[in-house]
């Protein structure tokens, strides 16, 4: 299926927010990379990238930028982060509802309804990207009917199509893959802390995968996210989630976006016990306030021995960012018997790093000692919240690589 001519749309130096994780429209941002000189310095304002659409060589005519270095994203931003916008997620929205954040052309993807016109419905993402369109000259979507219709994702009023095209393929799918040992050894960590009906947020990737996997035996668990995928419907099959004991949304699987594979969206298609709704809800302090046993469960780069985390830097380059990290490890503090999990490998792959340091690379301390609450590694789980800090180095020294421990005694006696 030819894509259509963005020249139409796209001017040069115009900003061009996409679609992000599942919702990326393929057809669309492939499109827009071959057509890239076309519109020569076009900013394109990218989140959670998971698709090949974009790489290196296309800034010969692209500008990225965006929330983060996510998924592949990373690649595209120089080792400086000077494009990267610092944002708390679930303020995305309001930055481009306010003008802050400015779209002139938005890429979507949406399902089909039908009469095989786009439908009344956001379908795999229900976040900053409809409030960048709602304000945006142009609104180009693509159409697809393996894109699921979902309970929640009502377009805001007054969003307009200015013109569809059908998709050639699915979505990109994110299925789950096999786990490490470090990962299982991290994960089966992590169920002995989070107790039975807790409501739990994760990720979605093979280590959040891993963890959900190894809730498989909890039972009377609920789910409130940002992003669901493959992982989290596997735990509902398996009989751990019911969604009866979240104080709010009761009997409701609540996330702002999906990913996974076409499991995931089949899933959640026309199911009225799933909700897809925006970041002004999922990743606010309000709402996480009336959720009991919030359960943030997150992965992170780095920890230093006062329990700061980075989420954003690593080996010269930017590798992530704050994305709903901050906005969930606050909120569970703020939740009813609410935790904070921090999970991380204790080494680089080979080994040479610790991640657990004296310093925090590039000084980003994405989570501050303050929120800090358990730290998890395949060593074990420290528990920091209310400790005093000599006794936080001592618990996450243990938690190091034994190849580590002694440096790390080391430099905070120096």
């Amino acid at each position: 299926m030819p894509m259509p001519d963005l020249a139409r749309w796209i001017r040069p130096g115009d900003t061009v927010v996409c679609g992000q994780v599942a919702a990326e429209p393929l057809g669309l941002t492939q499109a827009l990379a071959a057509q890239r000189h076309a519109f020569p310095g076009a900013r394109v304002f990218l989140g959670a990238v998971f698709s090949r659409s974009f790489a290196t060589a296309h800034t010969d005519a692209l500008r990225f930028t965006g929330y983060g270095a996510m998924g592949r994203a990373a690649a595209l931003f120089g080792a400086d982060g000077a494009a990267i916008v610092p944002i708390h997620y679930r303020e995305l929205e309001a930055a481009f509802a306010g003008g802050r954040l400015h779209a002139d052309v938005v890429l979507m993807q949406l399902p089909a309804g039908e009469d095989g016109a786009p439908a009344d419905n956001l379908g795999l993402a229900n976040d900053y990207v409809a409030q960048a369109a709602l304000h945006a000259r142009a609104v180009i979507a693509e159409v697809n009917p393996a894109v699921p219709w979902s309970f929640g994702a009502r377009p805001p009023a007054g969003l307009r199509i200015d013109h569809a095209v059908p998709a050639a393929t699915g979505p990109i799918e994110q299925p789950i893959l096999p786990p490490t040992e470090v990962e299982q050894r991290i994960a089966a960590h992590v169920a002995t802390i989070v107790p039975d009906r807790a409501t739990i947020q994760t990720g979605i990737g093979r280590l959040p995968d891993t963890v959900l996997s190894a809730l498989a035996g909890h039972r009377g668990l609920g789910l409130h996210s940002g992003l669901l995928g493959d992982g989290a419907v596997a735990l509902i099959e398996a009989g751990a989630v019911t969604n009866e004991h979240k104080g709010i949304d009761v009997g409701l699987t609540v996330t702002n976006v999906l990913g996974g594979s076409r499991l995931t969206h089949r899933h959640f298609h026309r199911n009225p016990a799933c909700r897809v709704r925006p970041a002004g809800y999922t990743h606010h302090a309000a709402v996480h306030a009336k959720l009991d046993r919030l359960h943030a469960i997150n992965s992170v780069i780095e920890v230093d021995l006062a329990g700061q985390a980075n989420s954003e830097y690593d080996d010269g380059r930017w590798r992530g960012g704050i994305g709903g990290l901050a906005d969930f490890v606050r909120g569970a503090r703020l939740s009813p018997g609410g935790r904070s999990i921090l999970m991380l490998a204790s080494t680089t792959p080979d080994g040479a790093r610790s991640r657990i340091v004296p310093t925090l690379a590039g000084a980003r301390a994405t989570v501050p000692a303050s929120d800090a609450d358990w730290v998890v590694t395949e060593w074990g789980a420290a528990e920091l919240r209310d400790c005093e800090a000599g006794e936080r180095t001592r618990r996450l020294i243990a938690i190091a690589h034994p190849a580590h421990r002694e440096a790390l005694e080391a430099a905070i006696s120096c």
